[in-house]
């Protein structure tokens, strides 16, 4: 996926199909944004890539450490804990509505 990412500009029109949570309700969901923040860090481009999304940014640090701790076997995979899914609804919740303040004039939607 990165790679396709990487080789076809998601900013152009008509190269992927439109958010439906966005086109429907005209909010960006915590998802809106991800793919062109993919594309700008499959360039390099960090500050380009937080302001499209930068939830996406901050995690794929963890997700990334998650992933080489259990590929070289230094955890071993097990259940989650009972918090992990309340807590990410919780931030995926408070993600969207930051995003969408009117407050911040747009500055953290995609």
């Amino acid at each position: 996926m990165c790679v396709v990412t990487a080789l076809v500009n998601p900013t152009r029109a008509g190269r992927f199909p439109a958010c439906p949570i966005r086109t429907v309700t005209g909010f960006d969901c915590p998802g809106c944004g991800s793919l062109r923040a993919l594309h700008e860090l499959t360039h390099g481009h960090l500050t380009a890539a937080a302001d499209y999304n930068l939830l996406l940014v901050a995690f794929l640090p963890c997700a990334a450490a998650v992933w080489l701790r259990t590929v070289t076997g230094r955890v071993r995979p097990r259940h989650l804990p009972r918090w992990t899914v309340p807590a990410t609804i919780i931030v995926l919740v408070v993600w969207t509505v930051i995003r969408n303040l009117p407050v911040l004039g747009g500055v953290l939607g995609a």
